[in-house]
């Protein structure tokens, strides 16, 4: 949808602002909610687990956060959500795309419960029969099903020491070469995996998605969806770049893996073009989400100047 409206101004303008809309109502919602994840969870549709009450994944469950890799930058809540994990394993998910499992994303703080997937449909069965949103309630027939985790040995989540040590540092190029420094060590073998990664996706994205991610540890969430709106609208507008479309050409309609990425290194991404996606549109025009309880039905799409006259 995105790729074939690349050619037309703000094509996908309207699902972009009810998407960010639907962001914040779903992190700030009084009633509980619940997430059954069974399969991949990436991305925006991420954004539609993690910041619910109750999350419950599977072994089957696979979460990313990709953007990066096609161009694009860590959107719908993401900037603020990843910013808020221990040490620098944000900052690590959003540039690098890594998937984590289902046992992981509990261990992670991303989810809230482990459930086998043949208890699944049971489970959902036991929710919709207890016809109550009282949070104990809820936990408490998801907590008949769950299961304590234990995550493997081998999963990324072992090696935080090293992930924040590199992670934390001023810049992707740092971060990079602190990588490759810490890749000759014994032990370090996954992180050949991560460079690859690295080195293969945008350099604006990695850019854009670092400084979103790092200027989030000090946003509250309304600041990050009104931020992320920015970003997404710039980037699809290509205002310092066409990466986006580049990505999802070369990934997931040509499908050669072949991206021309432009600029085509961190080095040519330069600081001044860089800040152009981070600039506040005019008041009238930046994100309208609410302030005040009472108000919760505000900001909507319809209710905007973006909105097309009647």
């Amino acid at each position: 949808m995105f790729y074939d409206g690349r050619t037309s101004k703000d094509s996908c303008l309207e699902v972009v602002y009810r998407m960010y809309w639907l962001c914040y109502h779903i992190h700030t919602y009084q009633k509980t909610q619940v997430a059954l994840v069974h399969g991949i969870s990436m991305g925006g549709g991420a954004s539609l687990m993690v910041p619910m009450k109750f999350s419950v994944v599977t072994e089957k469950t696979v979460f990313a956060t990709p953007e990066a890799s096609i161009g694009f930058h860590t959107d719908c809540g993401f900037s603020y959500i990843l910013s808020r994990l221990p040490g620098h394993l944000g900052e690590y998910l959003g540039l690098t795309g890594a998937r984590l499992n289902g046992k992981e994303l509990v261990a992670a703080g991303l989810a809230t419960h482990f459930v086998p997937s043949e208890k699944l449909p049971e489970l959902e069965k036991q929710l919709i029969s207890l016809n109550s949103g009282e949070e104990n309630a809820v936990k408490s027939v998801i907590e008949e099903f769950s299961v304590d985790i234990q995550i493997d040995e081998g999963s990324v989540l072992n090696k935080r020491a090293t992930m924040d040590e590199c992670f934390s540092k001023e810049t992707v190029e740092d971060i990079i070469s602190s990588l490759e420094a810490e890749a000759t060590q014994e032990g370090n073998d996954w992180m050949t995996a991560t460079l690859q990664g690295l080195k293969r996706s945008s350099p604006i994205a990695l850019k854009i998605t670092f400084q979103s991610i790092r200027e989030a540890r000090k946003q509250i969430l309304s600041e990050c969806l009104k931020k992320e709106f920015r970003l997404t609208m710039n980037i699809l507008r290509t205002v310092i770049s066409g990466d986006v479309y580049e990505g999802i050409r070369a990934f997931t309609i040509d499908k050669d893996n072949s991206p021309k990425w432009d600029p085509s290194t961190l080095e040519k991404v330069e600081a001044e073009k860089l800040n152009l996606v981070f600039q506040p549109f005019e008041e009238d025009w930046e994100l309208k989400i609410p302030i005040r309880e009472d108000s919760r039905w505000e900001g909507k799409y319809e209710d905007s100047p973006y909105a097309p006259s009647k």
